[in-house]
């Protein structure tokens, strides 16, 4: 079994090299060969007549972490779901380290284990914990290793502890979900997306059912993977304070579009569209 003060090596991800440079407004970087860990080109996304994303463009270098915010309806999580492969674009391509998710080299749709293989390359944390409520806390992580990852069952136990510790609930392996708090399933959740060892890891809306006290739990772990991993994070959050600490880019959504995006010191200290300063001044004073 690894130390405990081993684990945060366990959380170094392969990634591309980073050009660290941004621009003044805190955009992500224009690099000729930029092999970006996430990208959306042009992407829409329609139910019915209701449009949630219009022409959306946006990039994630490898180990970035960039949060999007915005009022509720503004299509943020919806492009969490589109990444995951959880939903299709109305139109558009997105890819993960160059590769679309969508279409092959000849524009054709992917087959089912294509699709699997790239998604694998992606974690998501939902706001519900969605953990198998039969199986104990061990279990749930090991699941998808072994199944998945073909991994060993000492092999998947051995990298489940890593991560149990890594969210402080190693004495909880054998309990049920049941028998945990909110905060602590959430947390267990996370640990069982990271024990997959994604590149890429989605958060959407993670604290939304916790109170006050379990959330900042929660956060400290997102917190701690923020600045102890290479993993990229993409993040839907209401708690503008995390979100001001563990972003390295804000994107700013409205009505299925972004209207501003910036380094977290300039959006929240001196944002320029109108509607950015609507949206923060409602949330902050409340």
């Amino acid at each position: 079994m690894l130390s405990a003060t081993n684990f945060s090596q366990q959380l170094q991800f392969e990634s591309n090299a980073v050009d660290d440079s941004m621009d003044e407004g805190g955009a992500a970087p224009h690099a000729k060969k930029m092999m970006w860990s996430i990208e959306f080109e042009k992407v829409s996304k329609s139910f019915g007549s209701h449009q949630v994303l219009v022409d959306l463009d946006l990039q994630v270098r490898p180990g970035e972490k960039v949060t999007l915010i915005g009022p509720s309806g503004s299509g943020k999580t919806t492009v969490l779901r589109l990444a995951m492969t959880l939903a299709k674009p109305t139109r558009g391509d997105i890819r993960i380290f160059g590769e679309s998710i969508l279409f092959d080299a000849d524009k054709k749709g992917l087959s089912a284990a294509q699709e699997s293989r790239i998604r694998r390359r992606c974690g998501m944390v939902f706001q519900q914990y969605n953990l198998f409520p039969h199986l104990t806390v061990l279990q749930n992580l090991i699941l998808a290793p072994t199944t998945v990852l073909r991994q060993s069952k000492a092999q998947a136990v051995e990298s489940a502890m890593v991560y149990l510790r890594m969210v402080g609930l190693q004495d909880k392996a054998r309990s049920y979900p049941a028998q945990l708090s909110g905060g602590q399933q959430q947390r267990i959740a996370i640990a069982r997306a990271l024990v997959m060892k994604p590149e890429i890891l989605l958060l959407d809306e993670i604290t939304s059912a916790l109170d006050p006290e379990l959330a900042g739990e929660v956060l400290d772990v997102v917190r701690r993977v923020a600045h102890e991993s290479r993993v990229s994070l993409l993040i839907v959050t209401h708690e503008m304070r995390f979100a001001r600490e563990v972003s390295d880019r804000i994107a700013v959504f409205d009505r299925g579009s972004i209207i501003e995006q910036g380094v977290p010191e300039k959006i929240f200290t001196q944002p320029e569209n109108e509607r950015t300063r609507t949206f923060l001044q409602s949330v902050l004073d409340h």
